[in-house]
């Protein structure tokens, strides 16, 4: 999963997140206070599916090179995420130890974890938490992405002219552009277009991540089927209407964001009788554009935000208009982009 040497702290650096349905990509120089120097998002028709498709792996590689020329990134250094629909990630515990014996142990229990043969698997992992336990126990991210998906992704960056440093899950992505080092519970909802992700953050670190196969553009479908109307102007109706009770719409709507209201209630029932006090919910991702959306979670009796990657970013004033506007896209790319190490 680490595919080169450490960068420079004093270089720029992209980050790449590649969507299911767009790619978004934000430029950070890490002078000082890190700056943000360029951004684009463009929407892609093709997806990776973890096969060796060179038409795929091609198509997206040109757009990519595209949106880095018109983006007028000046950088080939770049750090990208693998979408959470091909990760396998668990957050373990096991006893302190060195990191020869940490890595023998992970690999041992990988193979509870991973539904693949460890030899088809990029395996890494990392501590997380900030030390062991009163019962000497530390936690650990395991992390595991199919060597075919590296593989396609590398191909993909390679293509475009870009020079890969690492790779890591959005989760951490996430976190580290929306929270940065404040040691806060909470659950990140990042709301995609084909996918959502929720991940429990616990002082700060990823606890669990789970991904749901659902997202915008089911929401878009749905809305289209009841009214019989075209995808297109169900779009519109989405972005217009959103959850507002002023409309029909919600009728559409609601059994899908109750598909991931439930899951967040699941794992709030989890999670809270463990002296684990969730403190907010963030919502992110173009599904975070939804109007009313952030009220309609606030029954889970929780304070509810959309998250705000510029908190930790230094940018030209006139960019602000223009990135209120795609601030709940670009969080991951953004993260990517923070990462110092």
């Amino acid at each position: 999963m680490f595919l080169s040497n450490l960068f420079n702290k004093k270089k720029s650096i992209l980050g790449v997140d590649i969507g299911t349905s767009s790619i978004k990509i934000a430029q950070v120089s890490h002078t000082g206070k890190a700056v943000l120097e360029t951004y684009g998002i463009v929407n892609i028709n093709h997806q990776l599916g973890g096969r060796e498709d060179y038409l795929a792996i091609q198509q997206m590689a040109k757009v990519l090179k595209e949106l880095v020329q018109k983006a007028g990134v000046t950088t080939n250094r770049c750090v990208i995420s693998f979408p959470n629909s091909a990760v396998f990630t668990s957050v373990i515990q096991l006893p302190k130890m060195s990191e020869g014996e940490m890595g023998s142990a992970v690999e041992f229990e990988a193979k509870k974890y991973v539904p693949l043969a460890l030899s088809d698997v990029d395996l890494s992992w990392t501590l997380i938490g900030g030390g062991a336990n009163a019962d000497g126990l530390v936690k650990v991210l395991l992390t595991a992405v199919p060597k075919q998906v590296t593989k396609d992704y590398m191909r993909v960056f390679l293509l475009a002219g870009l020079d890969p440093q690492v790779g890591e899950i959005e989760a951490l992505s996430l976190i580290r552009s929306l929270i940065g080092s404040v040691p806060i519970n909470c659950v990140i909802i990042d709301i995609g277009a084909r996918s959502t992700g929720l991940n429990i953050i616990e002082s700060g670190f990823l606890r669990l991540s789970r991904n749901l196969n659902i997202g915008g553009d089911t929401i878009t479908d749905k809305i289209a089927h009841a009214l019989n109307i075209s995808v297109f102007r169900a779009e519109q109706f989405k972005k217009e209407f959103g959850v507002s009770n002023s409309t029909f719409i919600p009728d559409a709507i609601r059994p899908i964001l109750n598909i991931i209201k439930n899951e967040v209630k699941q794992l709030l029932t989890i999670y809270q009788p463990q002296n684990i006090k969730i403190e907010k919910i963030l919502l992110v991702g173009g599904g975070a554009n939804l109007p009313g959306i952030v009220e309609y979670f606030e029954d889970l009796k929780l304070s509810v935000e959309v998250g705000n990657p510029f908190n930790s970013l230094s940018y030209a004033e006139n960019l602000q208009p223009i990135l209120k506007r795609y601030s709940l896209n670009l969080p991951i790319a953004i993260g990517l982009a923070l990462r110092e190490e």
